[in-house]
């Protein structure tokens, strides 16, 4: 019975707003946090063009960068709910390193939908920094998260 509880689980890396626990937890009932995650190969950007007409959270590949976040268990079924909340991103596969674990297969987002204008919201911009406190991310990272630009909210 436990192996095929495990196989309807999946594992899904967050770095944008979806670090916030009670985000995520809101958005994905089964959501359960397993901790600070790393997905080499990639680098993070804001040029996800949102409804609002801000940048959001988006994924480049790129040689030697590293994008930190979370990562997250969830029941498989469960996918419909964050992919409704994800209008705009496409979900695919990779590789993140937990801790000193071997790397693990995890769902993450990125777009091809994008902005001229890639700068977050200044509240788009605090739940990502919430959430890597929360995670207690690298203060690397939360330095490079604080330093990015913002546009005051509408």
């Amino acid at each position: 019975m436990m192996r095929a509880e495990r196989l309807m689980q999946a594992l899904y890396f967050a770095y944008g707003s979806n670090l916030l626990v009670t985000r995520m937890c809101g958005r994905v009932p089964s959501a359960r946090p397993l901790g600070v995650a790393s997905l080499r190969g990639y680098r993070i950007t804001f040029d996800k063009r949102g409804r609002d007409g801000s940048g959001k959270a988006n994924l480049r590949a790129e040689d030697g960068a590293t994008v930190w976040g979370a990562l997250y268990e969830l029941d498989a079924s469960h996918w419909k709910f964050l992919d409704a909340c994800e209008p705009g991103y496409t979900r695919f596969t990779v590789q993140v390193e937990l801790g000193r674990a071997a790397p693990s297969e995890a769902q993450t987002y990125r777009s091809r939908l994008l902005t001229a204008e890639p700068v977050p919201f200044a509240s788009y911009k605090r739940l990502m920094l919430d959430g890597a406190h929360e995670h207690g991310l690298p203060d690397d990272w939360i330095r490079f998260l604080l330093a990015l630009p913002e546009k005051p909210d509408l």
